[in-house]
């Protein structure tokens, strides 16, 4: 990947529960914002080689939205995940075992619009959410 960016959280909790809460479009309408302000109204996700996903991201005062969406490249269950976003950008995700808990690291080929600080900010503050949303249910 060109340029990227990493970002890493580790999560207090298995390997199966982080991956199911990463996947299940239920778990990433709950997680999937960089601040409160936003929320996920909507989540598709058909989690296989050549499948696609679609997060709908949202200010909650209705004034912006967005889609997140792209085709899955590779998917190794509770292990990797890697997909093309739809501006052609790479994204990888790599789960694995640390003790007890699930170490996720996320490395992103950054878009041509934000700083990378910006950028790195808002994909971190959104994967602390994944974080806080999978320890605590």
């Amino acid at each position: 990947m060109k340029n990227e960016i990493t970002i890493e959280a580790t999560v207090q909790a298995p390997v199966d529960k982080v991956w199911k809460y990463w996947n299940e479009p239920a778990h990433i309408m709950q997680w999937c914002q960089a601040s409160p302000e936003w929320h996920a109204p909507a989540a598709k996700n058909d989690l296989r080689t050549g499948g696609t996903f679609s997060t709908t991201m949202a200010a909650k005062d209705g004034s912006m939205s967005f889609d997140f969406g792209g085709v899955y490249d590779q998917v190794k269950t509770n292990e990797l995940i890697e997909y093309t976003l739809g501006d052609g950008r790479k994204v990888k995700i790599v789960f694995s075992k640390a003790g007890d808990a699930t170490k996720v690291v996320e490395s992103f080929e950054p878009e041509g619009q934000n700083p990378r600080e910006m950028q790195q900010a808002g994909w971190q503050a959104i994967l602390n959410s994944f974080k806080d949303h999978t320890e605590k249910n």
